[in-house]
């Protein structure tokens, strides 16, 4: 069901609800956070959600001739979700094999995109370089998230809009990072990405940087041949779920696998005849108050 909904921007980016009381090694987390998107090979799985790209241009208005980023785009589906619409996108993420695929994908459809490797909390561009940042599931997994919040308010013009994907932290995709982390606990004093995923973190973070913020939450359905393919993909593939079977030993891994195994069939709405697991993601478009 997708509702849509007016969240009032609230306290501003530095404020110590959007900071945890502990300061993490940001520098740490991120190297161990870059090989573990590095593993595997997330392209496989991200092609699947090329319609997440496409819904978020077009609450975006994504328009011909508009400048367009895409933070933390892995193989590129809200880059090539703009570029259908005509826009002149860059596209970034700090893993290069990831963007290899986009550029391979871009050649593919004929797209001129300009891909460069960069970091969400560091991006390479001047204040308000673009009329529009987007990310998909990718920037709310950048760990500080005051800094990359920052980062997308910066080098988005005055007027220009940021239009993000974000898992909801009760979604399917929640549950799983929940499991993950009962697991492997994460680092200590780093904030949850499914935070991002709720009105009144994004109204948090972007305060009074921003004019107006409109959200809609939406559902998007994992499909696979049963519960066993799917863990299959994701264990070979997905750098969260890969990496933290690789940190286990035999027997942790077992009840990894069993608590994986019994989320998915606990979600799946195909009557077992294969996998339909419906997650909730928040879609929000956030203006850029004109100072």
């Amino acid at each position: 069901m997708d509702k849509t909904t007016q969240s009032a921007p609230g306290a501003a980016p530095g404020s110590s609800t959007a900071r945890s009381s502990a300061q993490p090694d940001y520098a740490a987390i991120k190297a161990r956070q870059q090989a573990a998107w590095a593993s595997g090979d997330f392209a496989i799985i991200g092609v699947t959600l090329q319609i997440v790209g496409e819904t978020l241009a077009e609450m975006a208005d994504i328009r011909a001739g508009e400048t367009v980023i895409d933070v933390a785009a892995g193989n590129g589906n809200a880059t090539l979700a703009a570029a259908h619409r005509c826009a002149r996108v860059t596209s970034t993420d700090y893993v290069p094999a990831l963007l290899d695929k986009g550029r391979a994908r871009a050649a593919a459809e004929g797209l001129e995109i300009d891909f460069r490797v960069a970091d969400a909390e560091n991006l390479p561009y001047g204040d308000g370089s673009f009329d529009v940042a987007m990310s998909t599931f990718g920037v709310m997994f950048a760990p500080d998230h005051v800094r990359s919040s920052g980062e997308l308010l910066r080098v988005v013009r005055d007027g220009g809009r940021i239009a993000l994907s974000s898992w909801t932290p009760d979604s399917f995709v929640g549950q799983l990072f929940k499991v993950i982390g009962k697991a492997v606990p994460p680092p200590p004093g780093v904030m949850s990405p499914l935070l991002w995923g709720t009105e009144a973190y994004l109204g948090e973070l972007f305060g009074e940087a921003a004019a107006d913020i409109r959200t809609a939450r939406r559902q998007y359905s994992f499909r696979y041949t049963s519960a066993a393919h799917w863990l299959q993909v994701f264990r070979d593939f997905y750098g969260p779920v890969n990496k933290a079977f690789g940190a286990l030993d035999g027997h942790g891994q077992a009840l990894l696998e069993h608590d994986i195994m019994e989320l998915l069939e606990r979600h799946n709405t195909a009557d077992g005849a294969s996998l339909v697991v419906p997650s909730e993601y928040l879609d929000a478009v956030i203006v850029k108050r004109s100072v």
